[in-house]
């Protein structure tokens, strides 16, 4: 017997390949925004297991009640002192400040050095006292004058040692600066008393016949003036006044407590020749208003 034949497969179909897809390019990156800060958050407390009191017996505290075992001088628990009557008394204030102030020593040690220190201090107190009481209180008195206004006061009463006829010493205090006092030579004197003691705060002197320059070297003039001011309880004070050559008022502060009376004398005349004689037109004085 013959075999059938086989039926042959018709080969299958060839599937074209397909062509691989190209890669994505990768996305730019995001732009960096601002970021806020982080809240900062605190640490859980950690909770300790509470101690047991311990089971202590004594004297209790006078400030808080806790026990206090014996011998303890200070509370356990707020330090307050045990026993308050042990302690020494507090020192009075005075006792704290130099040289006063002291430690708490043993009998009466220091004690003789602690009172020779304050013994000298004491004494150089004192001192400084007496040496700056003047000085003080001219200051407070000068202080017064330059702030106080001074007004004019006139003398009660006015003599000369020495006058040329004509010229006496009154026109000194007439208040006209073309009449003058004359006096012979060097060495007189003119002494104004006033009614009652006062305060001289500045001295005014137009030297000179008078105040005009065509006049002024008319006669001689004294370029120096002693000035002696007596006070009411009778002490007495003087200095060497210098005045210019020159016309017109010349001013003096001068700073005189209880003043009763003031003398000027004549010093270093200039001019002086045969036939002239010194020259002193105006003399005014001011007290503190």
């Amino acid at each position: 017997p013959t075999t059938p034949p086989t039926p042959t497969t018709p080969p299958a179909a060839v599937t074209p390949a397909t062509p691989p897809k190209p890669e994505a390019e990768p996305a730019p990156p995001a732009p960096i925004q601002p970021v806020r800060p982080a809240r900062p958050v605190a640490p859980r407390p950690v909770v300790r297991p509470a101690g047991t009191p311990d089971e202590i017996t004594g004297a209790p505290c006078p400030s808080c009640g806790t026990p206090n075992p014996p011998g303890r001088r200070f509370c356990r628990r707020c330090a307050t002192p045990l026993d308050p009557a042990a302690q020494a008394p507090r020192l009075p204030w005075w006792r704290t400040v130099w040289p006063f102030r002291r430690r708490r020593v043993r009998a009466s040690s220091g004690r003789g050095l602690r009172f020779l220190v304050i013994l000298a201090v004491v004494v150089a107190l004192c001192a400084g006292a007496f040496l700056l009481l003047p000085a003080g209180r001219a200051l407070f008195e000068d202080t017064r004058d330059k702030l106080g206004k001074a007004v004019p006061i006139t003398p009660a009463t006015i003599s000369a040692s020495a006058e040329v006829p004509g010229h006496p010493a009154e026109k000194t205090a007439d208040g006209l600066s073309n009449s003058y006092w004359g006096a012979p030579a060097a060495g007189a004197s003119v002494t104004y008393t006033f009614r009652a003691p006062f305060r001289l705060v500045d001295l005014i002197i137009t030297n000179g016949p008078s105040k005009e320059p065509e006049k002024y070297t008319g006669e001689a003039r004294a370029l120096e003036m002693d000035l002696e001011v007596t006070s009411e309880d009778g002490g007495r004070q003087s200095r060497r006044i210098t005045l210019s050559d020159k016309p017109g008022d010349q001013t003096i502060a001068t700073g005189y407590s209880d003043v009763k009376s003031v003398r000027l004398t004549l010093r270093s005349p200039a001019g002086l020749t045969t036939g002239r004689h010194l020259a002193l037109a105006e003399v005014e004085f001011f007290e503190r208003g």
